[in-house]
């Protein structure tokens, strides 16, 4: 063959490889972003399947927080929420729910980390481990996948477990799924929280305690 005829093809082979490259990056990229379909159900602020960190019984206030575990601003409401929750034990049932923003790299990454340790009943542990290192890699241009591979490996995970439910698209699904309902509840951002249904705007480190005392305090009378 002549030397002409195999730049062509393997030319031609490149190019098609990066097409078909950007063309999965672009359907995950829809798949984040595309308007919620409920099927004409109503989106709900909290789910059957959704996290949740504490059950403060019946009567309890119920706080709902959708994150980015790759966030700063969730990073660095972590410790007050930390604190709220040790504040209203018993008193709150406080959830989280995902919403990987598309611009951070590693949020969809992280969110699936989370999701493979529910999956073994360790949720909350993958939750804290991921805010205490958030400075050690988020904003990195490239996935951190083996990071939070080591996380898992390190909370003594079963690691084949682990692996299937990472690369499992029913695990992405339940992500995008919190995603595309909090879009469609009207969260555009993250950290947002909403407190017995109702979504706050947070001006102000005191917005949030202030809502959940008050709905506290109503919900004693």
């Amino acid at each position: 063959m002549k030397t002409p005829v195999k730049v062509t093809i393997v030319t031609g082979s490149v190019l098609a490889l990066l097409l078909l490259a950007a063309l999965v990056l672009f359907l995950v990229n829809q798949s984040l972003t595309a308007p919620p379909k409920t099927d004409g159900e109503e989106p709900q602020v909290v789910r059957a399947s959704s996290h949740v960190l504490d059950d403060g019984g019946e009567g309890a206030v119920t706080v709902v927080e959708f994150l980015d575990f790759e966030c700063e601003a969730c990073g660095a409401f972590y410790p007050l929420v930390e604190d709220i929750r040790e504040q209203y034990a018993g008193q709150i049932t406080y959830i989280v729910r995902y919403f990987p923003l598309p611009g951070h790299t590693n949020s969809t990454n992280a969110a699936l980390a989370a999701e493979a340790a529910a999956q073994q009943g360790r949720f909350e542990d993958m939750y804290h481990r991921l805010f205490e290192t958030q400075t050690e890699w988020g904003e990195a241009r490239e996935s951190r996948a083996d990071v939070f591979r080591g996380f898992a490996e390190e909370l003594g995970l079963d690691m084949e477990a682990y692996d299937t439910a990472v690369a499992d698209p029913v695990t992405l699904a339940r992500v995008q799924m919190d995603f595309n309902e909090g879009s469609a509840l009207g969260v555009s951002s993250t950290p947002t929280f909403f407190v017995d249904g109702k979504q706050l705007t947070i001006e102000s480190w005191d917005d949030l305690p202030n809502a959940i005392e008050q709905a506290v305090s109503g919900s004693e009378r």
